[in-house]
Order: structure tokens, then sequence, then C-alpha cells
């Protein structure tokens, strides 16, 4: 069987169909059958022949590759969905409802049309709906979305200067952390390292891992270490360098490559504290009069000589008045 991989949206997700005896390449348009109906997509990858036993189950054929009628209806929808957003986004300004409209988008067959929409909360659109309905008088679904899928389908320019990721070629949203940034020495600036939609960058997670391999064989910055014959602060890392800057005592900066050193030869030592450290405790708690630290007292001693304080008053007999 030759098994053909499409497309409905533009960096939208891959689907496999039975490509028949069609001779397709991509970016051929064809018609195929889905749950919503008959649909319109591109092809991404040619057609693979697939032994009988690594067919999936339950594959679809594709109908027949698309004609110009079917462009034609394809634009016509285009049209529909334009004024069907301006309309819809008339009502909500005029019903002052907290939510903001993405896209609109008809299906092949106009059978329905779907409202994407972001908002904080739960929205009651109900009204929205019969407006909707009684205007363009087909079948209105509203889908709530996150600012990540609105990226996705609005598009635009990313602080890098080219178009977003995601919709542009990220099929899927991988899950992206600060800890990423970190790990690349990055300015942790909410401004530097968020993208159009508010969340971090898709693209931290790229180089991720190539960040982590390569910091395996290198020191942390502010530990002291001894490299050879020379022991110092770690004061700075190139990680894709392979290197490191060592401070030492009499401050001279040695630049020290991971390629040059056998990692056995990388010992850490203790922070040396500053010379107004090193005195010995009882020493600093002495000085500063006022300001220093009072010897703590003996709480068990002052209770035992109150208590023999009392024993010495109760046995003493009380002096007699004298006589005159």
């Amino acid at each position: 069987m030759k098994i053909v991989k499409i497309q409905f949206t533009t960096a939208g997700k891959l689907y496999d169909f039975n490509a028949g005896d069609f001779d397709l390449k991509a970016g051929d348009k064809v018609i195929v059958e889905t749950e919503r109906g008959k649909s319109i997509a591109t092809v991404v990858v040619p057609p693979i022949e697939f032994e009988g036993k690594d067919v999936p189950e339950g594959i679809k054929r594709i109908i027949r590759q698309a004609l110009a009628e079917d462009l034609a209806t394809l634009e016509r929808n285009r049209t529909r969905e334009a004024e069907a957003y301006s309309f819809c986004q008339a009502k909500i300004s005029e019903r002052s409802m907290e939510m903001k409209l993405v896209k609109v988008e008809y299906l092949f067959d106009g059978s329905k049309a779907i409202f994407y929409f972001t908002a904080d909360g739960r929205i009651d659109f109900r009204e929205l709906v019969k407006d909707l309905a009684h205007q363009f008088h087909t079948r209105i679904e509203m889908r709530q979305i996150g600012v990540r899928d609105e990226a996705k389908m609005v598009g635009g320019i990313g602080i890098c200067g080219r178009e977003l990721c995601c919709s542009s070629f990220l099929r899927d949203f991988a899950p992206v952390s600060v800890k990423m940034a970190k790990e690349q020495n990055l300015a942790l600036n909410p401004n530097k390292i968020s993208g159009q939609c508010g969340r971090l960058l898709c693209c931290l997670g790229y180089e991720f891992e190539t960040y982590c391999a390569l910091k395996k064989g290198l020191p942390k910055c502010g530990k002291r270490i001894q490299c050879g014959a020379v022991e110092g602060e770690v004061v700075k890392v190139d990680i894709l360098d392979g290197s490191f800057t060592l401070k030492t005592d009499d401050d001279r900066q040695v630049l020290i490559h991971c390629d040059e050193v056998q990692p056995d030869s990388i010992v850490e030592k203790p922070k040396k504290l500053p010379k107004e450290q090193e005195k010995p405790r009882h020493e600093q708690k002495s000085e500063g009069g006022s300001g220093g630290n009072k010897p703590r007292r003996d709480k068990r001693k002052d209770r035992d000589k109150d208590k023999d304080r009392d024993k010495e008053r109760t046995e003493t007999p009380p002096a007699g008045k004298e006589k005159s």
C-alpha cells in the first residue's frame, strides 16, 4: 500500500492516508474524508510503499485530487470567514464580552463555522451564538483556545526577526522551563526569553541538550579548584569554546581549555575566607565593646546559687531584741 502524509493547515499535524493509484507529490491538493466531512488538504510527504503487516489499521483512502472547482470553493470559504469574523467581532464589542476572537474557520462543505477565541475564564456566549446562527444560517461552534495556539493561528515575527516557529514549521508544542534558559547562561529577563504569546520561547529547547552535554566537563562559576599547578577561583566559563578562566590568589587570570587537561586533574578546593573572617570565634566575640556578643551565662549555676541563698535564710534564727 502507498501511504502519503498530508496536513490541513500550515505546520499542522500530519495524517496518514492511502494514496491508492494517484501520482502525488509534495504540495498537491487532495480531497479526503474526515470525521467532519470532506476536507481539502496538502500533501507533505510523497507516497511511500509499505508492506501489508506494516500498514496502520483503519487508514482511510484519498478520494481524489483537488480540481479547479474545489480550489474555487476554498476561496469562497475564505471570503465567508472574513465576513463572519467582522460580524462576530462587532457583536462581541456591542455586548462588551471579555473575549478575544482569533479566527473563523468554515468546513469545506460549508456545513459548520468554527469560531476560535481566547478568554481568561468561562464565557456565556449563548446569545452570541443565536446572533451568528441567525446571520449565517449554518451550525456554529465556539472553541476556546490557549495563547500558544493563538500565536500559531495568527502568526507573526519573533524577536529573532524570523517568522514564528509555531506558525511556520513547529507542529507540536514541547514543554519549556526557565531551567533551559539558566543552563544556556541567558539573562532571565521576561522580555528577552518570552515569545509573542507571552510564554517562554519554544527555541529555548532546541539546544538545551547540547548545552547540558557540553557543561559536563566544565566546573561551575564561583568554585575554587586546582587544575594541575594552578589553583584559583573560576570567574568565567565559555561553554561553546570548552574553556574556563581561573583567578589565582595573586590576581592572575589563567585561561584553561578542557581539551588540554584531563578531567581527573581538576580538583575542587574549599574557598578561602577573607582575612577579617579568619580570626578565632572567641576573639571575635570579645571585640566590639557594646556591639560585641556577650558571654552566655550559665543558668544552671545561677539556679544553684539562688537555692543556697534561700537555704541560708531558712536555717539562721531571727535575732532577738536587746533589753535596755
